[in-house]
C-alpha cells in the first residue's frame, strides 16, 4: 500500500514504464519511525533517501550556540534526506528527525542511480523533481531575505495547510526564523484582522 502512494504520485506528475515503476517498488523498503526517533544524525555517513507516506518529519542543523535552524519538512508525498551529504558523499551537517509517529519509503542511493541508468525516464523524472527542490530553496531563500515574519508566515501556512495541528510552535518559529515569542505576536495580529 505505501508503495502506491508513491506510484500514484509518478503516475499524476510523469509516465513511467511499468517496468521502471515495478523497480521502483522493488528497491523501496517500508520503514515506521516513532515520534522523535532520528533517521540522519550530523557526522555520519549517509546512503538514503526518504519518501513519507504518512507523518511529517523534519531536517535541522544547530549552531556553534545549539540554536536549532528548521530547513525543511516533509509531510505526505515529500521526500527528504540531507541532500548535500548525499550528493556530494560526505557526512551528513543535519538532523533528520519524526516529529509525528510516520511511515516511510527508504531507497538506497545506489539503489537509485541504478534505476536512472536501467531507466532514462526515471531520472528524468527525478531531474524534475530535483528542479522544483532547487528552485524551492531558492524562493525560501528570497524569502528570509525580502520578506516580513508576518509574510513568511502566511506562505507557511500556504505551502503546509494543516501540518500547525502536527507540530511545536518552536519547530514553526525555527523554520520562519523568528523567535516563539513573534511567533505568538502574529498570530495575535492575524486573529484581529
Amino acid at each position: 500500500m505505501e508503495h502506491n502512494i508513491l506510484i500514484d504520485k509518478i503516475k499524476r506528475s510523469n509516465s513511467l514504464p511499468e517496468d521502471a515503476l515495478t523497480y521502483l517498488s522493488s528497491i523501496g523498503k517500508v520503514i515506521k519511525i516513532k515520534k522523535g526517533e532520528n533517521l540522519i544524525i550530523p557526522g555520519k555517513p549517509i546512503s538514503k533517501s526518504y519518501f513519507v507516506t504518512e507523518g511529517c518529519m523534519r531536517a535541522y542543523c544547530m549552531n556553534k550556540d545549539a540554536k536549532e535552524h528548521t530547513l525543511q519538512f516533509a509531510i505526505k508525498e515529500w521526500w527528504i534526506s540531507d541532500f548535500i551529504a548525499l550528493y556530494n558523499h560526505e557526512p551528513s551537517s543535519l538532523t533528520v528527525e519524526s516529529i509525528t509517529d510516520a511511515t516511510l519509503i527508504e531507497f538506497d542511493f545506489k539503489d537509485l542511480e541504478k534505476g536512472f541508468k536501467l531507466f532514462p525516464e526515471f531520472e528524468s523524472f527525478q531531474r524534475k523533481n530535483l528542479e522544483r527542490h532547487v528552485v524551492s530553496v531558492h524562493k525560501r531563500i528570497l524569502n528570509q531575505l525580502q520578506l516580513s515574519a508576518a509574510e513568511r508566515y502566511e506562505l507557511f501556512l500556504k505551502e503546509y495547510p494543516d501540518i500547525e495541528k502536527m507540530i511545536s510552535n518552536y519547530h514553526i518559529a525555527s523554520y520562519l526564523g523568528i523567535t516563539q515569542q513573534s511567533l505568538s505576536r502574529i498570530r495575535v495580529e492575524n486573529s484581529k484582522k
